[in-house]
């Protein structure tokens, strides 16, 4: 913390299993059970048939690549990331899903490189292999240091928010939901007496009321909070109207950051009362390179982002969002022209706000944020 700003990293998905798991030092049992693809060990083929070799096993640092020197020159006081894969060896596979991702624990190095304060779980993947994969994903983290949010081994643990102290004396809180909309089950939600993620059937004006009700319970007037949500569908640029006006109530209820994650590509940005909402950051790390299909949204593209708001009122300072490459399974800078096109696309998508593409290849929010009292 700096100057009376707070700065966050947020990204999308990362996914530490499957292909990505058997390139590590530690990969666990590759069988699938999806429609095509019976071996985790296809999904490197089919990146090494894009990009050429992967050198593994690699270092647990290789799939962030040049992602982990933009953390240590980013300087972000928090780090949350959308943790979307089990930890676990159990081999029963949850029925009725067609993806199923799972990473060893012992390839947890992977993960701990890149320093998380916050791994969220509220999404579609963390009960792949059923309430006991939960579980075992707990005590791995837990047993890491690792703090979680948006699951738990009960209700009132996975609503329950992570608290982080600021050097000033308040607390980011962070707060994790997982939409019907993402594709996270019914059957997923946490009671009081059964595992499970925070979950959210639909995008509604009651959902909205209840999260700003676990908002109100736990702030304090120095607490900035984030609410890290995973909703919508995997492709395309259109942000539903639930969806905003959701958003929306989260900011009026008390969030100062939105975090939205779960579509494989980015998109808008938006500021609501001087609040940053991303409605989707797009996936950050995983195996899906070399996978055809929906090209055109360039998924291979990733984006790092710091948010800078300030320590104060939680209005939004600066955005920051460095475009990535992902490449034999390992984030690189993106070329220019690759920044461009992403600069060009979520500046002509986003909600009242314009991006610039700086010198050194970096989104910035260019138009003044608008500032409400709540």
């Amino acid at each position: 913390m700096s100057g009376g700003t707070v700065t966050l990293f947020v990204c999308g998905d990362v996914m530490l299993g499957r292909g990505v798991d058997q390139i590590l030092a530690r990969p666990g049992d590759p069988a699938l059970r999806e429609g095509y693809v019976t071996d985790a060990r296809s999904y490197v083929s089919m990146a090494e048939a894009v990009n050429g070799p992967i050198p593994a096993p690699v270092d647990p640092s290789w799939p962030w690549g040049e992602a982990l020197g933009l953390l240590e020159s980013g300087g972000p006081d928090v780090r949350i990331v959308n943790l979307e894969t089990s930890v676990t060896c159990s081999d029963t596979f949850e029925p009725g899903k067609a993806v199923h991702y799972r990473m060893h624990p012992a390839n947890l190095p992977a993960l701990t490189v890149a320093r998380p304060d916050v791994c969220v779980l509220s999404n579609n993947h963390v009960l792949d292999f059923g309430g006991a994969g939960l579980e075992e994903t707990l005590d791995v983290l837990h047993g890491a240091g690792l703090r979680t949010a948006g699951a738990g081994r009960s209700a009132e643990e996975a609503y329950a928010p992570v608290a982080l102290p600021l050097p000033h004396g308040g607390r980011v809180l962070v707060f994790a939901l997982g939409a019907g909309s993402s594709g996270v089950p019914a059957a997923w939600a946490a009671t009081a007496d059964r595992p499970g993620v925070a979950h959210v059937p639909a995008l509604s004006p009651t959902a909205a009321a209840e999260a700003v009700r676990h908002i109100r319970q736990v702030k304090r007037a120095d607490d900035l909070v984030v609410v890290s949500v995973h909703w919508g569908s995997n492709w395309g640029y259109a942000v539903p109207r639930d969806q905003r006006r959701f958003a929306h109530a989260l900011v009026d209820g008390g969030a100062d950051v939105v975090h939205g994650h779960s579509s494989h590509h980015p998109r808008p940005v938006e500021v609501h009362r001087g609040r940053l909402i991303l409605h989707g950051c797009g996936d950050f790390i995983d195996d899906c390179e070399g996978i055809p299909g929906y090209e055109q949204y360039r998924d291979d593209l990733r984006l790092a982002c710091f948010v800078t708001v300030a320590a104060d009122t939680g209005e939004l300072v600066g955005l920051r969002m460095v475009p990535l490459l992902a490449r034999r399974m390992r984030l690189e800078a993106a070329p220019p022209e690759d920044r461009t096109w992403l600069h060009a696309t979520l500046d002509g998508i986003s909600h009242g706000v314009h991006l610039a593409l700086e010198a050194d290849g970096a989104l910035t929010l260019t138009k003044p944020v608008t500032r409400a009292a709540r």
